[in-house]
This record gives structure tokens, sequence and C-alpha cells, in this order.
């Protein structure tokens, strides 16, 4: 019976040591930027971590680094080589392109599976989003083929934040995940009712 209970809570202690030892935080940052069309859009970039002790085995995890624009219901989820599906159109932190869906800027050709769209770079020479620490840059390089999809009142915008040559530089906010201040920004809907 003791040795039972002995164990049980050395099982206990191991499953409690095994969760614990990671932090969990929530990134987001909210920027302007113009669409495709040349349209003001706000543009907001968010993803989540697990971060670890400098002397536990395991190295931090995120999810993937999502980009949404503004009015837009097309969402891009960037991911470096820790993420399943990551795609092996660039190295670091990408999103790959969708013939069916984008081109290529310059130019106006259609991007194949095998080029990527958007490309992050943490501060740093980090190439995982985990090693973002508050501040990246994000290149975008293609367009969308057709900014709408669908017709009439079931038309939805699929328009996102502008190709440059110039990457954007994004300042990020980290907050404990659950915590008061842990309340990603929201879009205003007003521009996207007007249109």
């Amino acid at each position: 019976m003791g040795w039972s209970a002995g164990r049980q809570a050395a099982t206990l202690a191991m499953v409690t040591l095994l969760t614990g030892c990671a932090s969990y935080y929530s990134h987001y940052a909210m920027f302007p930027a113009e669409s495709s069309r040349g349209q003001p859009r706000d543009v907001r970039v968010s993803w989540e971590s697990a971060e670890y002790p400098g002397w536990w085995f395991v190295a931090d995890q995120t999810t993937a680094l999502t980009v949404e624009t503004q009015c837009s219901e097309r969402v891009w989820k960037l991911r470096d080589d820790s993420h399943d599906g990551a795609g092996d159109c660039a190295t670091g932190i990408r999103a790959c392109g969708d013939p069916a869906l984008d081109r290529r800027v310059p130019g106006g050709q259609v991007v194949s599976d095998k080029e990527a769209c958007m490309l992050v770079t943490p501060a740093g020479t980090g190439t995982r989003i985990a090693d973002i620490d508050g501040q990246l840059e994000l290149r975008v390089s293609c367009e969308p083929v057709t900014d709408t999809k669908g017709q009439g009142d079931e038309a939805v915008n699929m328009d996102y934040l502008r190709a440059s040559t110039v990457p954007y530089t994004v300042y990020s906010r980290k907050v404990p995940r659950g915590s008061l201040t842990d309340r990603m920004p929201e879009f205003d809907d007003t521009p996207c009712d007007a249109e």
C-alpha cells in the first residue's frame, strides 16, 4: 500500500514537472499598411509560444505565425522547419504561394507552390518563430490573382497586404497566455461594411 502511494506520488510529481516547466505566451502586433488594391488596412500578426528553461531538454515551441488583413478572408500561416506543413518553397519562416490564388510581384506570373509569398526574418539570426523577440521583418512578394471570391452577395474579399521590395518592420507584444492582458487587437469592421 505504502509503495503504491509512493509510486503514485512520484508519477504525479513527474507529470507536474513535465507540464509545469513551460511558460505560455501570446504574441501579437497590429500595424497600418495598404492592401494590394491600395486601400488603407490594418494588418494583424499573431502566434503563441511555449517557452522552456535553458536547462530543459525540450526546445521552445510555437504555433504558426498568422498574418491577417482587415476586411479580408485570406489568412496566411507562416511556418518554420519545426512545424508540419511548412512547405519546401524557402528556408526559414515562410508561407508558400498557391498557384490558384497568388501571382508574383513584379511580373504578375502565377506562382508555383515552390515559391514563397511571405517570409519573416526575426531580429538577429534566427530562422524559427521561437527566435522572434519582439521585432520581425515581413517580406511580401505576391498579390492575389483576384481580390474577391464569389459573386454578388456571396462575394468575399481575398485581398491581402501589399507586396513590397522593402520589408515591413513589425513590433510585437508578448503577454502571458490567459492573463488579463491577453487580448488580441480586434479589427474595425467599419471600412469593410462601407464596401
